[in-house]
């Protein structure tokens, strides 16, 4: 019998963008080395939690971490995972299981033909070391509740790019017409995901909340991956493939 392995993608914190493929089970999570997975993030204990096998399930247990391992939001302290469920450790966030495993479930959800939610799989970029990055974007206020029909136009500074009174991160400036083409690609690629994942929102009669359907909700996150992925890109810079 094959090793039981995992793999999961890291969402959100310093480490956002890396894929860890296959480690064999069980799994431990955590600050320190010694562990099969390893995060750079000062929230996460040294060995924070950990994943095994229990017949064909994979039982998250946190470790009596000091603070607390979340599951879909939920603090656990034991936990099947499902593929598709995000593990939250201090303050990075994981998506359990590969894009291939991921559509594979949602196509056992509708009977269909399963493509990987974030398309072919690629090889997983390398994990190594991060240190910290200072950003506009973590200078700005993150909070989103603006109004994005103002009629005042939108004003583009070296700084930041105003729509209304709201301070956005800026476009970057002076782009040669390929730069451009490209930026502009990967903009309307990522908007089409989010709006093929939201267009079968059903509300309440009130419109105080909505939910989504599974496969929706692990689009929503495929494009929370490629942004992750892309930033760590931006960052560090893979060496370009001339095949």
């Amino acid at each position: 019998m094959a090793k039981a392995s995992v793999t999961f993608q890291v969402l959100e914190g310093i480490d956002r963008g890396r894929v860890y493929c296959d480690l064999s089970v069980p799994v431990t999570i955590g600050r320190e080395e010694g562990n099969s997975l390893r995060l750079n993030d000062e929230r996460v204990s040294r060995f924070h939690s950990k994943v095994q096998v229990d017949g064909d399930d994979y039982i998250l247990t946190d470790l009596e971490s000091t603070n607390g391992t979340r599951v879909n939001g939920t603090a656990v302290q034991i936990r099947r995972l499902r593929v598709g469920d995000r593990v939250g450790v201090g303050r990075s966030l994981l998506l359990f299981g590969s894009n291939e495993e991921i559509a594979a479930r949602m196509a056992s959800l509708v009977g269909a033909t399963p493509t990987p939610v974030g398309g072919p799989e690629k090889d997983p970029l390398p994990v190594q070391p991060l240190g910290d990055q200072s950003t506009l974007a973590g200078q700005l206020d993150l909070n989103l509740d603006f109004d994005v029909n103002v009629s005042v136009p939108s004003r583009l500074t070296n700084d930041a790019l105003y729509i209304g009174t709201k301070a956005l991160p800026p476009l970057p400036l002076k782009m040669t017409p390929s730069q451009a083409a490209r930026l502009a690609e990967i903009l309307d690629y990522l908007h089409q995901g989010l709006t093929q994942a939201t267009e079968n929102i059903q509300a309440k009669d009130d419109g105080s909340q909505v939910s989504l359907e599974y496969n929706d909700w692990q689009r929503v996150l495929a494009v929370q991956l490629l942004l992750a992925r892309y930033l760590r890109l931006v960052a560090d810079p893979p060496e370009l493939d001339e095949k």
